[in-house]
């Protein structure tokens, strides 16, 4: 028993993430299952890594996420539960093989190719957020051992997303946009370590964007960086969207820029 977790595309509309709870209800009905998110826009894998990174770690060990984002569902694609270390301990992600682990310190993974803890030997072909990633769940969070899921797998030929680095300018640094919350701030790939002690601004095409504590500190309408709760540098325009206003998305570069001080 414990928490499980959920983060999918599958929104609210339909019925698909009240069967998932069900179906988990059904084999470990004294787990408490948590909605990370189901608004995540569909098939964006680079949202749900997003999301799993800034969120897995405020949760207990033994914590089973469960990700449905999953483009390649039906197809060859490898169905996977992964150990992953936090400073709380170990937990496991149950997740498609696409790239969403990238950048998680996993440890051991396993394909999920025992049919015994599936819903049924015959998996749909759409929804195997139902017929097999949360049965799988539920039977984990009841002490069914790893190994007992399926076949090992190396940890290193896990799908890997392209994610941009961080690299030195001639002004600074260069990064990218990671993520677009549903405010339409920016969310860089910047880490706020690279930011501390100095004075910065940074640059997205041929705007410049000047530093601020909190949103509140630039006029209703008026852009500004600072370094969101998540860690990274961000891009935003108090009391409307900066995806909106630069007309930018997931992956385009942003600059930062360091000031002298004084």
């Amino acid at each position: 028993m414990g928490v499980i977790t959920l983060l999918t595309d599958f929104g609210h509309r339909d019925s698909y993430v009240g069967v998932m709870k069900g179906v988990i209800a059904g084999i470990s009905p004294a787990s408490q299952v948590v909605d990370l998110t189901h608004e995540i826009q569909p098939q964006a894998i680079s949202a749900a890594r997003f999301n799993l990174l800034m969120s897995y770690g405020y949760f207990p060990a033994n914590t089973i996420h469960v990700v449905v984002v999953d483009p390649g569902v039906g197809t060859g694609r490898a169905a996977i539960a992964a150990r992953v270390t936090t400073a709380a301990g170990v937990q496991t992600v149950i997740v498609p093989d696409n790239g969403i682990l990238t950048g998680f310190p996993v440890i051991r993974a396993v394909a999920l190719t025992n049919p015994e803890y599936w819903r049924t030997p015959q998996l749909s072909h759409t929804f195997h957020g139902r017929d097999l990633f949360a049965p799988v769940a539920a039977h984990l969070a009841n002490g069914v051992a790893l190994d007992e899921l399926g076949t090992p797998l190396v940890v290193s030929s896990l799908v890997r997303l392209d994610v941009s680095d961080v690299v030195p300018s001639a002004q600074g640094y260069r990064g990218s946009i990671q993520y677009i919350d549903r405010f339409g701030n920016l969310i860089t790939n910047i880490p706020a370590e690279l930011l501390a002690g100095q004075s910065w601004q940074m640059q997205l095409g041929g705007h410049i964007i000047s530093y601020a504590k909190t949103y509140g500190e630039q006029a209703a309408g008026t852009a500004l960086a600072l370094i969101g709760s998540h860690g990274y540098g961000e891009i935003a325009v108090n009391g409307g969207s900066a995806a909106q206003v630069f007309k930018t998305d997931v992956g385009d570069p942003v600059d930062l820029v360091t000031l002298p001080m004084g």
